[in-house]
């Protein structure tokens, strides 16, 4: 009976049936949150990082660029005060500090004896070298490549060159101003500094009047050894009266060849550029060059007077080292250097000569010789002949007048003009309202 009992009590405990739907569901959606909440997580992260991080460390704006008011250039003559200077001997070897302030009075005394031997032109070109090494440190080369395809479909790289140089830095990039036209259709940019470095970069902004470009290269990817070969250029003047006769170097590309150099002087300062809204006065030397040459002229203490530019020279001077006044240059290379668009209006201008205005009655201010198609003038009514007397408050008396204006604007800003248009008997005033486009 007992042993019934026993066996009655007994029980058996028996495994619970996998439901593996069930398993396979569960495990489906926890799998399905886990990628929500990643997805969530990645979003919130990117959303939130770039606030954060300016947050807690705020990235350094850019410094904006501008160039110090010029001064006039010291002539040799002036530079001579005491009888002492003037019998002061160069060494055949100076160093480059030796050689500034008086490589003008050098040559001046040794053209003023007219006896000349091999030892002293051993000496002037030594010390003309000096000047031209220590300048080339704020050179570069700039090297545009692509991609291109043969007759055969073999794809192979070119590359485009062209001299540029360092005209600052906005305490994040280095700044380099070069010929616009290398980097056309480029896929890539590199620069190449002085002591042979390469930097890739990239075009920041560009001038379609004058075809430069301001190359961008941030200072975090120079090497120590290469920051302390470079230096940035001194922007010298072009407006000086005196600069026909005056000795210049040209550097940069100037035989077609990076790190060639030409010696001469300037020839002729008197001639211009016309362009759109403005005009560049047009530096011609005696130096014998590459009709592709690029790069810079500088004067004898290494400030640059002008940028190469042969394209525009005559037939008959295709191979003669031309260059665009770098004090023309200043406004249009402070623009693109800060990034800022080039206001447009469209005109091609001249000055009024006292004869037209005497005999005439022709007023001083901006003559309009030309329109560009489609611009802001000619939306207004602007037409060839007129005479722009007033920008906005500002009194217009010639062509470098209301460029400057123009520069000074911002581009798609509403301005007044104020116009004379000769009529039957006489020129009558009228005011035009425009906005100012920009010059792409």
């Amino acid at each position: 009976m007992e042993q019934n009992n026993s066996n009655f009590l007994r029980e058996q405990i028996k495994d619970r049936p996998i439901n593996k739907k069930k398993l396979m569901r569960r495990t489906f959606i926890t799998a399905a949150m886990a990628v929500v909440f990643a997805l969530v997580a990645c979003l919130v992260f990117t959303v939130l990082e770039p606030v954060l991080s300016n947050w807690m460390y705020p990235e350094k704006e850019p410094e904006i660029i501008t160039f110090p008011e010029e001064e006039n250039e010291i002539l040799p003559e002036d530079m001579l005060t005491d009888k002492e200077e003037e019998e002061q001997q160069v060494s055949l070897s100076p160093s480059y500090e030796e050689t500034e302030g008086i490589v003008d009075q050098q040559i001046s005394a040794m053209f003023a004896s007219f006896k000349l031997d091999v030892d002293d032109y051993k000496t002037m070109y030594s010390a003309l070298g000096l000047v031209a090494e220590e300048a080339a440190r704020s050179m570069v080369t700039v090297t545009g490549v692509k991609s291109d395809v043969d007759w055969f479909d073999n794809v192979y790289q070119s590359k485009g060159q062209t001299s540029g140089i360092i005209i600052g830095e906005n305490g994040k990039q280095l700044l380099i101003l070069a010929q616009k036209s290398v980097s056309d259709k480029a896929e890539s940019i590199v620069i190449t500094f002085v002591d042979g470095q390469q930097c890739l970069a990239e075009c920041k902004a560009s001038d379609v009047n004058t075809g430069l470009a301001v190359y961008t290269v941030p200072l975090e990817n120079l090497q120590p050894g290469t920051t302390e070969q470079i230096k940035i250029a001194e922007l010298g003047s072009s407006i000086n009266t005196k600069l026909v006769g005056m000795p210049v170097i040209a550097i940069g590309s100037p035989m077609g060849t990076a790190g060639s150099v030409g010696y001469g002087m300037i020839t002729s300062a008197n001639g211009s550029i016309s362009m759109r809204d403005t005009s560049y006065k047009l530096l011609n030397t005696d130096i014998y060059g590459s009709q592709n040459a690029t790069g810079v002229l500088i004067n004898l203490k290494g400030q640059v007077l002008g940028v190469i530019d042969c394209s525009r020279n005559g037939s008959d001077m295709k191979n003669m080292i031309s260059a665009i006044g770098i004090t023309e240059l200043k406004q249009i290379i402070e623009k693109i250097s800060n990034g800022i668009p080039v206001a447009y209006l469209g005109v091609h201008l001249a000055d009024v000569p006292q004869m037209a205005h005497d005999e005439q009655g022709v007023p001083y201010g901006a003559y309009v010789t030309s329109i560009e198609m489609g611009s802001p003038a000619m939306e207004v009514g602007i037409q060839s002949g007129d005479v722009i007397i007033q920008f906005g408050e500002t009194p217009i008396n010639n062509s470098q007048d209301l460029s400057k204006c123009i520069y000074r604007t911002d581009a798609q800003t509403q301005v007044e003009l104020l116009v004379q248009r000769k009529g039957p008997e006489e020129y009558r005033e009228m005011t035009l309202t425009l906005t100012l486009g920009i010059l792409e």
